[in-house]
């Protein structure tokens, strides 16, 4: 039994079952054994973006660039990335905004990262634009502000219900009577608010209470009066509600959630919608969510694709074929959305 296991099982065994919540956020951030705080797997257990084509990076760094200088060219400029990972999105980004003139002179670069192995890449990355990091976006110094979150909403860890037929009741991890984790049922427990769609066909929900605080800080940011835009990029449903989208992945193949705790990445679907809601309801500017594909080609992607081809090796095959995957509905282009929270803009973003 893994370390991480067999204190799972004390606390279920001392406390009762917890929610999955709870279980995601001891399973990713346990300071001692969980799995961002001593073995992340980026390349491993899962490819992101920005590790597939540097075409990803090149084109976010331009839409940056390009909000940048529709803000009118601010001499001082917050640009923060929560879960930068292994930092190679900011770093092809920054690399691909070199030539613009003033844009990194303006920059203060700050990184919301949790786990230490993954800070220490960044730093050694990034080390020629000096970053910073803080806890949470909350902690920005005041001014215009750039945010940008690629593949970091799906590790919030969600609340699960489920519709028994009579009344909802939450989804808790509990232990078998051999002692091994388990899946189970809370009784009736109200889900934060939330009501089946007006179909009635809805028998689970999967909420991220993350989405909230997140929104939050937003909110109090653009209350403060400091116009930003806050790019965020990751995979779920555009319109409808995630039901049981937790998901678990370990040495590049998916298994049991359950069946590794601490050794493997844990996911969900993102709520797109009801970030979108959420960005409503406190006062901000919501453009899209659009597919990722699509957003990708109205920045330049196929015509920087074909430049960088022109110097590859191979004639940009297997250039080629990375940037596809990013871009191809039937895989990572449709699946990816692209959302942007923005205040303070009289402009909407480029890609919207």
């Amino acid at each position: 039994m893994s370390a991480l296991k067999d204190l799972l099982t004390r606390l279920i065994q001392a406390d009762g079952p917890m929610p999955v919540s709870t279980f995601m956020t001891l399973c990713l951030h346990h300071r001692d054994f969980g799995y961002y705080a001593t073995r992340p797997g980026v390349g491993r257990d899962f490819i992101t973006a920005p590790e597939s084509s540097q075409v990803f990076g090149d084109m976010i760094g331009l839409w940056l660039a390009q909000c940048w200088s529709d803000l009118g060219r601010p001499s001082s400029l917050q640009l923060a990335e929560l879960g930068p990972g292994r930092a190679t999105l900011m770093a092809d980004a920054l690399r691909a905004t070199r030539p613009l003139d003033g844009f990194h002179a303006a920059l203060s670069l700050s990184l919301v990262e949790a786990s230490p192995p993954l800070r220490s890449l960044q730093a050694e990355k990034l080390e020629a634009y000096g970053p910073g990091w803080i806890e949470d976006i909350s902690e920005l110094a005041p001014g215009p502000a750039l945010i940008l979150a690629n593949e970091y909403l799906d590790c919030l860890p969600p609340r699960q219900f489920v519709h028994t037929g009579d009344a909802w009741c939450e989804r808790m991890i509990g232990l078998t009577p051999s002692g091994t984790l388990a899946f189970g049922l809370s009784k009736g427990v109200p889900p934060i608010g939330e009501q089946p769609l007006p179909d009635g066909k809805t028998t689970k929900l999967e909420i991220q209470p993350g989405l909230e605080t997140l929104t939050e800080h937003l909110r109090l940011r653009a209350d403060a009066g400091h116009p930003f835009a806050a790019l965020f990029i990751d995979y779920g449903p555009a319109t409808t509600p995630p039901g049981d989208t937790l998901r678990a992945y370990y040495q590049g193949r998916q298994i049991d959630p359950l069946a590794r705790p601490g050794d493997s990445d844990l996911t969900v679907d993102v709520d797109f919608a009801r970030l979108a809601h959420l960005g409503r309801q406190a006062g901000l500017s919501v453009h899209g969510p659009v597919q990722q594909g699509p957003f990708l080609l109205s920045l330049g992607a196929e015509a920087h694709l074909n430049r960088l081809a022109r110097t590859a090796p191979d004639g940009g095959e297997a250039l080629y074929r990375a940037t596809r995957r990013l871009i191809d509905p039937e895989e990572m282009g449709a699946r990816f959305k692209v959302i942007c929270l923005s205040h303070g803009l009289n402009f909407t973003p480029v890609g919207f």
